[in-house]
C-alpha cells in the first residue's frame, strides 16, 4: 500500500508542481512528542512529501525565510491548535503566512485540528488560554498593533474552517480513524476537479468531525 501512495504522490507533484504535499503548523511543547509526530511519520509511511520544523531553525523575531518558502510551496497546510499556540509570536507569524498563501493561491488548501481546545475560543480569542495571551499582545504590540491584528484575523479565518475536534487525550485508534479521514481528504483536494474542502464535506455529507475517547473506551 505504501508504494502506491508513493506513486500517487509523485503523479500529483508533476499537476501541482509544489516541493511538499503537506506542512504542518503546531507548537512543539504541546504536541510535538505525541500527535505531530505520529502524524508526520504516518504521512511519510504513505508516501507523502511532509515539512515538520525541526525547530533547528533560527528563530528570530520573524519567521525564517526557509521556513516562509516551505510554507509557500505546500500544497496543504495542517494547523495543529492546541493549548499553547497562541503563546507562541513565531506559530502565529506561521499561521499569518499560511492563511496569506491561501488567499493568494486557491489550489492551496488549509485544514484545522483543534487538539484540546475549543473551536469558538480560537475564533474569537477567548478563553483562558487565548485571551489572556492576547491582552499580553496588544501591550508588547502597541507600536505594531497591526501585526496583533493580523494574528486575529488568522486565527479566526482558520478556526472558521471545517476541521477536526480532538477533545482529550490522544489514543491510537482515534488517530487511525483521523488519518483515515485526512488521508482521503487530501486525496480529495490533491486529485479532484473541484479542490474545495466544502465540496468534500458535501460530497461525504459531514461538516465537522468530533472525536472523544469515551465514544471508544466505556468504563
Amino acid at each position: 500500500m505504501a508504494a502506491s501512495h508513493t506513486s500517487s504522490s509523485s503523479t500529483h507533484h508533476q499537476i501541482l508542481q509544489s516541493k511538499y504535499d503537506v506542512f504542518l503548523s503546531f507548537r512543539g511543547e504541546d504536541t510535538r512528542n505525541n500527535f505531530t509526530d505520529n502524524l508526520h511519520t504516518a504521512l511519510i509511511r504513505n508516501g507523502f512529501i511532509a515539512f515538520k520544523d525541526d525547530e533547528t531553525l533560527d528563530r528570530g523575531n520573524e519567521i525564517s525565510s526557509e521556513l516562509s518558502k516551505a510554507i509557500e510551496e505546500s500544497n496543504v497546510s495542517i494547523v495543529i491548535l492546541s493549548k499553547n499556540y497562541a503563546s507562541s509570536p513565531w506559530c502565529l507569524d506561521e499561521l499569518a503566512k499560511i492563511v496569506e498563501c491561501g488567499n493568494k493561491r486557491k489550489d492551496r488548501k488549509v485544514f484545522a485540528v483543534f487538539y484540546g481546545v475549543d473551536p469558538a475560543d480560537v475564533r474569537k480569542q477567548k478563553g483562558e488560554d487565548f485571551e489572556r495571551v492576547f491582552a499580553k499582545y496588544e501591550e508588547e504590540f502597541k507600536e505594531n498593533h497591526e501585526k496583533v491584528l493580523k494574528w486575529r484575523a488568522a486565527l479566526t479565518t482558520v478556526a472558521s474552517l471545517a476541521g477536526w475536534h480532538l477533545q482529550d487525550r490522544f489514543f491510537p485508534l482515534i488517530y487511525l480513524l483521523l488519518f483515515n479521514y485526512l488521508f482521503t481528504l487530501i486525496i480529495f483536494c490533491l486529485f479532484s476537479g473541484d479542490v474545495s474542502p466544502l465540496a468534500f464535506y458535501k460530497h461525504t455529507h459531514v461538516t465537522s468531525l468530533e472525536i472523544s475517547s469515551s465514544n471508544f473506551f466505556q468504563n
